[in-house]
């Protein structure tokens, strides 16, 4: 459903170690200048109606209204002049911002 890259996995690893946490959720929620953005957070416990998918070592949890928006899609770590920070490949985006973080469904 959702890969997670080595690059990004392997600073997943440190948030969720660093954080004592177990899981990273993805989600997309409303908003960003493209209709909706992706979010990523760590989190200990799972929620009752949320889908566990594990990509390269990282249970990554995700709702299930934002798993049929997230289907298919890489998260990566870009580092770059600008900063750096996790990207989305995501298949079922229509078109994008400039930045990346939001999105505009098909």
């Amino acid at each position: 459903m959702i890969t997670i890259t080595d690059k990004a996995a392997e600073r997943l690893k440190e948030l969720l170690v660093s954080g004592g946490q177990s899981y990273v959720r993805a989600s997309v929620q409303g908003g960003g200048c493209s209709g909706f953005q992706y979010g990523l957070q760590v989190e200990a416990e799972q929620g009752q109606n949320d889908q566990v998918v594990e990509s390269n070592g990282i249970k990554i949890l995700i709702d299930p209204i934002s798993a049929s928006y997230l289907k298919g899609s890489t998260i990566d770590f870009v580092d770059n002049l600008v900063g750096g920070g996790f990207s989305f490949t995501n298949p079922n985006a229509k078109g994008t911002c400039g930045c990346g973080s939001s999105f505009e469904p098909k």
